[in-house]
């Protein structure tokens, strides 16, 4: 639907840590069409776009009054009377103002939250239908992060995320039921062992664990007692965020430094010993040697996800698809700051075979923008966090209204 901008409005909310971020509105015509709100990560790549901070005592230093009064002053006088529908010409607009290779004079919390704004503006209809175009689209299979770790949680446990993938499943519904059910039946488990505390930034429960290993005996068992399958219905999927446990001397897990190579030969290990189909951030953000050699070896059976590897990033990307660095990459709006960027990687990824995961940040708001981005990419999937908190709920809830329009389930394998 196109239409002239006729003004950006951008305001402080609170995201799912309490800590302030950007939301903008984006009128047309004079009329309200388009609002959008921006997220923000933990366990950030050093590569990522800047998210600029206001910095000072109000709001610990995390106020976001400079990136918003950019989107109220300078990025609407930009974009001012463009062709809402335009939306690689805004974009190379927003890239172009801001003139800093990662986004940092105006702030990727206001240039995406203009650019997402816009986007929903445009759409005046389904966002996943006008993503799509007339190219195919498919609800996509969830990770579900149900034990969280690492900067995610109060815990001693390295591993950040563990994941159940629900993928045996003919329907998206189906899929998500049995990952509710298994959620749940982890409660059970830890419950019976004396390990059930508190949840961590994306819902998933956070207890104490002898090691990490356990971790993956525990969300052996919950998918056990949920009664499914596990390699046939459901399987494992873990965010390493190896970053956040590496120092000078190796990887520090479980009590112990370990080079790459020593530690991806646990890996191995447990590819070994459980049913898991995804490892994300296994090696550090810049250890490409590691990431080349676990893929070289392990790429065949095993999906390698590189996210701190490459921030969404086209050219870090591109290094990684020339080297052989992973085989799928996850995709995260704020990591480069624009739309259409966005879909430039996805693009990039598609043509060079590689798996494409449409992901939130841990701290959330109730946007479901990402819901229809995974729809409407046909990315095949999608990672938002546990079946609990509305922030992380929002996105299953936009998939299950999206499913009642598009019947198509993706095929994990």
């Amino acid at each position: 639907m196109s239409g002239a901008v006729s003004d950006l409005s951008a305001r402080m909310i609170l995201d799912s840590r309490g800590n302030p971020t950007v939301e903008v509105d984006c009128y047309v015509d004079g009329v309200l069409r388009g609002r959008a709100a921006v997220p923000s990560g933990a366990s950030t790549g050093s590569h990522e776009a800047v998210e600029l901070r206001d910095g000072g005592a109000e709001w610990a230093g995390k106020g976001v009054g400079v990136a918003a009064a950019n989107v109220n002053g300078e990025i609407c006088d930009a974009l001012i009377g463009m062709d809402v529908a335009d939306q690689e010409g805004i974009d190379a607009a927003l890239v172009a103002l801001d003139g800093t290779a990662n986004k940092g004079r105006l702030g990727a919390n206001a240039v995406l939250g203009a650019s997402m704004a816009c986007l929903r503006a445009a759409a005046g209809g389904p966002l996943w239908r006008y993503l799509a175009g007339s190219g195919p689209s498919s609800l996509p299979v969830p990770q579900m992060n149900i034990l969280n770790g690492g900067a995610h949680a109060a815990s001693n446990v390295d591993i950040q995320e563990f994941m159940v993938v629900p993928h045996g499943f003919d329907s998206f519904p189906e899929a998500l039921r049995a990952g509710v059910e298994t959620y749940h039946a982890l409660k059970s488990v830890l419950e019976e062992e004396g390990m059930l505390g508190g949840v961590g930034d994306e819902g998933g429960f956070a207890p104490n664990l002898p090691r990490n290993e356990d971790g993956l005996r525990h969300v052996l068992g919950a998918i056990e007692r949920a009664g499914y399958t596990p390699g046939e219905q459901i399987s494992i999927a873990l965010d390493c965020a190896a970053q956040e446990f590496h120092r000078e001397d190796g990887y520090h897990i479980d009590g112990k430094a370990m080079s790459g190579t020593e530690l991806g030969a646990l890996y191995s290990s447990w590819l070994d010993s459980y049913p898991i189909v995804s490892l994300e951030d296994a090696f550090g953000e810049d250890d490409w040697e590691s990431w080349v050699e676990f893929t070289a070896r392990e790429g065949h059976r095993v999906q390698i996800v590189g996210d701190d590897l490459y921030v969404t990033n086209p050219t870090r990307f591109a290094r990684g698809i020339a080297e052989g660095a992973s085989n799928a990459i996850l995709i995260k709006l704020n990591q480069i700051g624009t739309v259409t960027e966005t879909l430039h990687v996805i693009e990039m990824a598609r043509a060079a075979g590689f798996a494409t995961v449409i992901s939130h940040r841990s701290g959330e708001t109730s946007d479901d923008i990402i819901a229809d981005f995974a729809v409407g990419t046909n990315a095949g999937q999608i990672k938002t966090g546990a079946p609990a908190r509305s922030d992380r709920t929002s996105k299953y809830n936009q998939l299950l209204r999206i499913s009642e329009q598009c019947s198509d389930f993706a095929n994990l394998f």
